[in-house]
């Protein structure tokens, strides 16, 4: 089986403005837990602009906080507080969204995420450690062996690039066909060079192309809106179901109703059969917050290198500690 996956660095434009989304909530939240936003960050070409919902009693600097993530000190913005609609659902400890979340997890290293995407994203974490650029990895195997990789940093040459990948493979490379800057060293990148946008990395985000995605975004949004947290919950229910049942892989799809705390669905796979689970796993919104304790700042970092397989509380099984 021929699989591929890529990750971005956090100075890709779209991860700045992911970045810049989530700091926001987190100073929201550090000052205020309870709460309610959904910003959406534009940025490029020197410029920023911030729009969306935010009902807080924390004290915001939006030029400061886009400053400090993305160097940018000219930002509009355009925020206004949540919707009474949307609130009125909320309140009650209904979801704050409609949607399906799909929760991922396989044996196939100690991160339990598909092996293709561990490799782009380790591979990525390296080469950004050396050269902290705007930059992308890619990484195809066939069968778990690693047949193709691409690399693009910004002010990175082609040769040290080169280098840097043999040097992280630490093994044997004359059958990896390996593609680095293929179209050319380049200076000039993140927002200098591109457009970027909250939300826009969904895949990067998740699992890899592997895994279907529920298609809701996770940067900017408090854990009232279950695209996010109930994402989060399911990852967390595929990773104890694949210990519980020992599987090669499992898929957890959780759906609800705007304003409505119980489930739609409820139900894990092997990607053969599937169970309900809804007797197993308690997942109303306002329990998922608290059990996975979700008001507090932690979302900056999840944005920076993917929220599975990083060790959040998600990842972890309560009984035994961190299972990765």
């Amino acid at each position: 089986m021929i699989r591929t996956a890529e990750f971005v660095s956090p100075r890709h434009p779209d991860k700045l403005c992911d970045g810049i989304s989530d700091k926001i909530l987190d100073i929201c939240l550090e000052q205020d837990p309870e709460s309610r936003v959904a910003i959406e960050t534009a940025g490029g070409h020197g410029s920023v602009h911030l729009t969306g919902e935010i009902t807080t009693n924390a004290e915001l600097d939006y030029e400061s906080i886009v400053k400090e993530v993305s160097g940018i000190d000219k930002v509009t913005h355009n925020v206004v507080k949540q919707s009474n609609f949307i609130k009125q659902g909320v309140d009650v400890g209904g979801a704050g969204d409609q949607g399906i979340m799909v929760g991922y997890a396989c044996d196939e290293n100690d991160e339990y995420v598909p092996q293709e995407y561990y490799l782009a994203r380790n591979l990525c974490r390296f080469l950004y450690d050396r050269f902290p650029y705007d930059g992308k990895t890619q990484v195809t195997t066939d069968d778990h062996w690693i047949t193709h990789i691409v690399t693009s940093f910004q002010n990175t040459e082609k040769e040290q690039l080169e280098q840097s990948v043999v040097e992280y493979m630490d093994f044997e490379v004359e059958d990896i066909k390996i593609h680095c800057n293929p179209a050319g060293d380049w200076k000039q990148g993140g927002f200098d060079a591109d457009a970027g946008l909250t939300g826009r990395k969904l895949v990067v985000d998740n699992y890899g192309p592997r895994v279907p995605i529920g298609g809701g975004a996770y940067s900017g949004k408090d854990p009232s809106k279950v695209d996010r947290s109930a994402a989060y919950m399911a990852r967390h229910i595929a990773v104890k179901e694949l210990k519980d049942k020992r599987l090669s892989e499992c898929w957890v799809y959780l759906s609800y109703a705007i304003g409505e705390k119980e489930p739609l669905q409820s139900t894990a796979s092997d990607g053969k059969t599937s169970w309900d689970i809804s007797d197993k796993y308690t997942v109303y919104p306002n329990e998922i917050i608290d059990f996975l304790e979700l008001k507090k700042p932690i979302y900056y970092e999840t944005s920076q290198w993917g929220a599975y397989g990083n060790g959040f509380k998600w990842d972890r099984d309560p009984r035994i500690g961190f299972l990765i």
